[in-house]
Parts: structure tokens; C-alpha cells; sequence
């Protein structure tokens, strides 16, 4: 009788870490391997901040620090309650967005002391109303005084946290086809009070994530909403104008945030929820609960109309009394799951830049991406990005285990990707269970047994060779498995039709989005290898470089620096640092300014399997390449064209040397390798391979 799915998951994951533990010992030794223990097991969370709220004391005039050229007007309508208004104003004062902004501030006939107290306070833009218009024409006059691109609405009941306008502003950036953005809101205990917003199809709406846990994982990313709360919320102010704003029909308030939400949509703009920016709204404070009486009564009443003039859109609503889950509010959309080892750190490793530039080209052709890393752990801003992206990103805490998670997930996808051999034997069989429907693509990422094999052939290593074949027979049994099995290079492609006759193999490379080209040779000097110290074959490749190579340039070239950038940096490695010449810069996040500066990149490789990050990223900034065989093995290369090759210690220093001094093979190089990857490395060259086997 088989094991069950879920104590085939336990088995594989306790022997996985048995074995790569005993191998990273034999070829890292004991603190390299602690290190990647730590990695493994870490809990790593997003940043959490306690509120920030101004200090309630009686008031005093100050200054708000606008500026007379605006991005961003910030309109705020005000009918009384001062204490709130005045807690709205100070929270933006102590904390003032970097973009340029202007406040103003619609005091729409109060009948306390509010306009004597404003007009004391020096930056505001104040506009009196004479008589009382509610909400909708407070806001109108507003929108018509302001100067900035994007509207930002805002209610006076609200404390907006640190950050929360760059945030927003920053998604029409970002996310070119937003129309209206709203932000995270929290109600003064901390609680989520809305998440974005669900329309049903009896036009009630639902506030998404209501007293729930704001740092849960479902209300933690980009997402598409059906509307979102006009306490907080940003419009192109062309866009709003030209909408018409806020229908009149809903005055004095209410419903006139849905509306416009559906008016975006049907002019072709996203209605997006931004997570990253997080104001507290005290809910009722200036309009009351009471359905029956009062402005709110008014709720009742404009949902009728609302009903009406969108009757044909919400015919595509969840039915009223639905309960929306990521499940349902994407169930629009072909959802894709990843699974990876750790989160992706793309700046970091050529990986980890495949996996996130393959989820933004997955996102790009409308699928929903939710990725679960093996570890269930979050990584700080690594994690951000991908939320920031669109990925609904699942972690401990509010992830349960696999085994338990998947039975509840599990039925929704549509294609799940598992990336590495030995997450994919933990997760393979959890998944034929609990999303039979969906296909199930295995990612090797390069196939480690062809790498451990090369390696071992290297150093003679009789023990390691026989790991390389018990890697190979874990990795051919999954490619058995797997629906369809992705490798990113033609080579490897060729050698599973011999080793795995029959398998359904894809290549999807590594994908690289364009970048400038950079300053000319003339402008440049030193030499540059960028690659992680996790990964054996790169340290084996910088110190064979500096040992058999770096000495014969320097004999031609005495000034010249070799520039050693990578992550997690051995002792072997950090004690080259003395050698003259070298530097050993460690993991720098923006690599940039050495893209513009090195003339030269260097792949000395002598194992490995895959295809090199290192190679294609350098090619992509217009920075030519020296690398040796195996570096560029399944890259489309021309040895002399695109790329000098060599594998002898001589001669890769004379092809290094060449490229120094001979700026017409420099610039050829330059504009060919940039064509190479825009032809088989950028995300445009693989969009039919994921069609095929992510969307259609």
C-alpha cells in the first residue's frame, strides 16, 4: 500500500536535508553549511511599526510644508469634528511625503470652530463653503482648486502613516494602467478595516479582510478590487475630470467611491489596492453607523441607484452572501503557484532573477501569481517587491503547513511550477493529491546533476560522483513525474532526450529585461565578476582566475583592478582581497555604477550546468564578456563575435588583454552580446514558451 501524500512529503524533506547537508559539509565545510542552515530555517518577517498618531494636545498654529508645485493635491473635506481634522493635518506635517504636495482643505460650512483654527495654520490651501453640500461637493470644489497631477481624497477622520502618499503615487508608476489606487485601512486598534472593497451583484459591497489581521497574508499585495474606500484614495486629476468625478446623483455621500471605481474600470484603468500605504480611518466619526438616520441613511438609498446604472456589470459579481477569498476574487484569472526553495533575492543570484522576472512576465499575460517558498518564511524586502508586484505571497505565521495549506489552496490552481529537485520531491505527490487539475511543471533551474557530475570529474572525486549519480536518479524520476519539465538551455534539453526518452521538456531560459548601454570603452577600466560564494562553482572560478590568470594581465597591465562582487563571501575568497589588484567588494544591491565602470566582464568558470546569469547580465548593460567554455555552454554565442572564449590560463588572459586595448573588438562585442540577450534571453523571446505552458 503507498504512503500517503503527506508522509511522503515529511520523508523526502527529512532525507533532502540529510543529504545536502552531508554534501555542502564535504565541499563548503562547517560554516559555510551553518550559514545556509540559518538561511533555511530563519524567520526573516516583514517589518512591523506600531501606529503613529500625533500627540493630542490643544491646538497651536503650525506649518504644513506644501509646495507651490505640486504632484499631488491632497483634498481633505471637512464638516466639524476638529479634533480629528487637526490629528489628519498634524499626521501629514510630522511626516511629510517626499513627493511635492499641496493640501486643501474644504471646510464645508462647520459648525464648530474649524475654519477660524484652520486659517491659523500656515501651507493650507482653504477653501469655505458658505453653506453645507455634503461630501460629493466638497470634494468637486476641491478637485477644482488643485494643481497636481494626481487627486489624493482624503478624510478628515483619518491618520495617514508614514509613507502612505509616496506609496500610492508610486503605484501609477509602477503599474502604468492604474486609474485609482486606494490605501490599506485600519481602524485606531490596529484591526484591518478594508483591504480593498468587493461588490456583489446585488451592488452591497464588502469590506475585504474586515477585523482581520492587517499583516495577513491575503491582504498583503497589489491587487486588483472591485472599489476602493474614498477615505483614502488617488486619481490622475485629468482622468477624474474627464469621468465626470463623483456622480451628483449620490450626493450627499455614499456609493460615489463605487462608482467611480466601476466609471475607471469601463474606461479601460485599474482599480488597484495598495497595501503599502496604510492610513487609520476612525470609521462613522463624520457621518455616523446608523443606517436609519443621518447622512449614513443615505447608504441604503444610493445602493438602489448604483444597482441600476451598473445592472449589466454586475451580472459578472460574486452572488450576494458570498464570502470572498484570493480564491474567488481571482477567479477571473489563470492562477499559477511557485514554489522555490527560498524567497527569490534577485539581486543576489542569476536564479532568483529568473524566478521574479518569470512571475512579472506570467503577471504580464494575466495570470495570478501566489508563491510559497519551501522554508515559509518571509524576507523582508525581497517579499515587499513580489507583493508590490501582484504575487499573493504565503509565510509563517499566518501559513499553515504544507500538507494542511494545500488542502485548502490546492483546488485553484490552474499550473503549479516547483522549482529545484529536491523541493519538487517534497511537493510533487502533495500536489497530484490536493490540485489534481493542475498541470504540474517541474523547474530544475540547471540540472544538478550535471553540475555535481562535472564538478566531481573535476577534482577526481570518487564520493562525490557517487552523489552526482543519486541526484540523477532524483531528478530523472521527477521529470518522469512532472507534467512538463523546464531547463534553460538547449544542451540540457539534448542530453534529457538521451537520459529521459519520452520526457516533455522545455527550455525557458534566463530572462533579462533591457538595459542601457552604458558609457563607451574610453570611459572604462578594471575587470569585473559578479556571482554569489553560495554557489561552489564561482568560488572555484575567482580563485582559479586570481591564482593562473589575474597575474599574467597585471605583468601587461600593472594598474589594472580586478573587481569580485558575490554574496556570502568564504575566507578563501575575502583573503584574496590582499592580493595587489583585487578587490572583494561582497554583495553590492545596486551593481550599476560597476556595470558603467568595468570594461570588462570575466566568466572563468570551469564547472557547472545552466546557463550563466553572470554572462547574460553583463552583455545586457553593453559590457563585453571573456568566459570559457563552459560559462557560455547553451547561450547562442559566437566565440570572437558576441563573446571571447577561452579555457587555458594564457590565453584567457591575452582574450582579457584584448578586450582592454582594442576598442573595436570592445564595441563589437558590446552591440552583439546586447542582441543576443535581446533575442533569446529577454522576457519577449520567452513569451510563446509560457503561454504554452502556463496560459493557454
Amino acid at each position: 500500500m503507498p504512503l500517503p501524500a503527506e508522509a511522503r512529503f515529511w520523508i523526502a524533506r527529512a532525507l533532502g536535508l540529510w543529504r545536502r547537508g552531508w554534501a555542502s559539509l564535504r565541499t563548503r565545510g562547517l560554516a559555510a553549511s551553518w550559514a545556509g542552515l540559518l538561511r533555511q530555517v530563519r524567520r526573516r518577517p516583514l517589518p512591523a511599526h506600531a501606529l503613529y498618531a500625533p500627540p493630542a494636545t490643544a491646538f497651536s498654529p503650525f506649518v504644513m510644508p506644501t509646495s507651490a508645485t505640486p504632484r499631488a493635491s491632497i483634498v481633505i473635506p471637512v464638516y466639524g469634528a476638529f479634533a480629528h481634522t487637526l490629528a489628519c493635518l498634524r499626521a501629514i506635517a510630522a511626516h511629510p511625503p517626499a513627493a511635492a504636495f499641496e493640501v486643501i482643505v474644504v471646510d464645508d460650512a462647520s459648525p464648530d470652530d474649524s475654519l477660524p483654527k484652520l486659517r491659523a495654520i500656515d501651507g493650507l490651501h482653504l477653501h469655505a463653503r458658505a453653506t453645507n453640500g455634503g461630501f460629493i461637493a466638497a470634494c468637486k470644489d476641491g478637485a477644482s482648486l488643485a494643481r497636481g497631477e494626481v487627486l489624493v481624497f482624503l478624510n478628515n477622520d483619518t491618520v495617514p502613516q508614514p509613507g502612505w502618499l509616496d506609496a500610492l503615487l508610486a503605484t501609477f508608476e509602477t503599474h502604468p494602467a492604474a486609474g485609482l489606487v486606494g490605501a490599506k485601512l485600519l481602524y485606531p486598534d490596529g484591526r484591518l478595516q478594508e483591504a480593498g472593497g468587493v461588490v456583489f451583484a446585488d451592488g452591497s459591497g464588502w469590506n475585504y479582510g474586515r477585523f482581520e489581521d492587517p499583516a495577513d497574508c491575503r491582504y498583503t499585495y497589489l491587487r486588483d478590487a472591485d472599489y476602493v474606500s474614498g477615505a483614502a484614495i488617488a486619481i490622475p486629476r485629468d482622468l477624474f475630470a474627464r469621468l465626470g468625478g463623483f456622480d451628483a446623483r449620490y450626493a450627499p455621500a455614499y456609493y460615489e467611491d463605487t462608482d467611480l471605481a466601476f466609471k475607471v474600470r469601463a474606461a479601460g484603468r485599474r482599480v488597484l489596492y495598495q497595501p503599502a500605504s496604510v492610513v487609520v480611518h476612525d470609521e462613522g466619526t463624520t457621518s455616523g453607523t446608523d443606517l436609519g438616520t443621518g447622512p449614513k441613511a443615505a447608504q441604503v438609498r444610493n445602493q438602489a441607484v448604483f444597482a441600476e446604472t451598473w445592472r449589466h456589470a454586475l451580472t459578472a459579481q460574486l452572488p450576494a452572501g458570498s464570502v470572498p477569498s484570493p480564491a474567488l476574487l481571482h477567479r477571473r484569472q489563470r492562477q499559477v503557484l511557485v514554489i522555490d526553495a527560498l524567497t527569490p533575492q534577485p539581486d543576489r543570484d542569476s536564479g532568483s532573477l529568473r524566478l521574479v522576472n518569470l512571475m512579472r512576465l506570467l503577471i504580464e499575460e494575466g495570470a495570478h501569481v501566489v508563491f510559497v517558498p519551501a522554508n515559509r518564511s518571509a524576507d523582508g524586502e525581497y517579499t515587499a517587491t513580489l507583493q508590490q508586484m501582484g504575487v499573493e505571497c504565503w509565510h509563517a505565521p499566518t501559513m499553515p503547513r504544507f500538507p494542511a495549506w494545500l488542502r485548502e489552496h490546492g483546488p485553484r490552481f490552474d499550473a503549479a511550477m516547483v522549482s529545484r529537485h529536491y523541493v519538487a520531491s517534497e511537493m510533487l505527490p502533495l500536489l497530484r493529491k490536493h490540485a489534481p487539475q493542475a498541470k504540474l511543471l517541474f523547474d530544475t533551474v540547471d540540472l544538478h546533476y550535471l553540475r555535481e557530475k562535472r564538478a566531481a570529474e573535476l577534482t577526481a572525486d570518487a564520493t562525490a560522483l557517487r552523489a552526482a549519480m543519486r541526484t540523477r536518479e532524483l531528478e530523472l524520476a521527477l521529470i518522469r513525474d512532472a507534467d512538463a519539465t523546464l531547463v534553460v538551455s538547449r544542451v540540457e534539453r539534448e542530453l534529457l532526450g538521451i537520459d529521459a526518452p519520452g520526457a516533455n521538456v522545455h527550455v525557458l531560459s534566463n530572462l533579462h529585461r533591457a538595459a542601457a548601454a552604458g558609457p563607451s570603452w574610453a570611459l572604462r577600466d578594471g575587470l569585473l565578476f559578479v556571482g554569489g560564494f553560495r554557489h561552489p562553482p564561482n568560488v572555484d572560478a575567482v580563485l582559479w582566475f586570481v591564482r593562473e590568470v589575474f597575474p599574467r594581465v597585471r605583468a601587461a597591465r600593472p594598474t589594472i583592478e580586478f573587481h569580485c562582487v558575490g554574496g556570502d563571501v568564504p575566507n578563501e575568497i575575502a583573503r584574496l582581497a590582499d592580493v595587489p589588484g583585487v578587490r572583494v567588494h561582497g554583495h553590492v544591491p545596486d551593481l550599476q555604477p560597476l556595470l558603467d565602470a568595468a570594461r570588462v566582464s570575466i566568466a572563468p568558470l570551469r564547472y557547472g550546468a545552466g546557463v550563466k546569469g553572470k554572462v547574460n547580465q553583463a552583455m545586457a548593460h553593453g559590457l563585453p564578456v571573456v568566459a570559457t567554455t563552459c560559462a557560455v555552454e547553451g547561450m547562442h554565442l559566437r566565440d570572437g563575435e558576441d563573446v571571447l572564449v577561452a579555457d587555458d590560463a594564457s590565453e584567457f588572459a591575452d582574450a582579457v588583454l584584448r578586450l582592454l586595448d582594442d576598442e573595436a573588438s570592445w564595441s563589437r562585442l558590446a552591440v552583439n552580446g546586447r542582441a543576443n540577450v535581446a533575442a533569446h534571453f529577454s522576457l519577449d523571446a520567452a513569451r510563446a514558451t509560457v503561454r504554452t505552458l502556463f496560459v493557454d
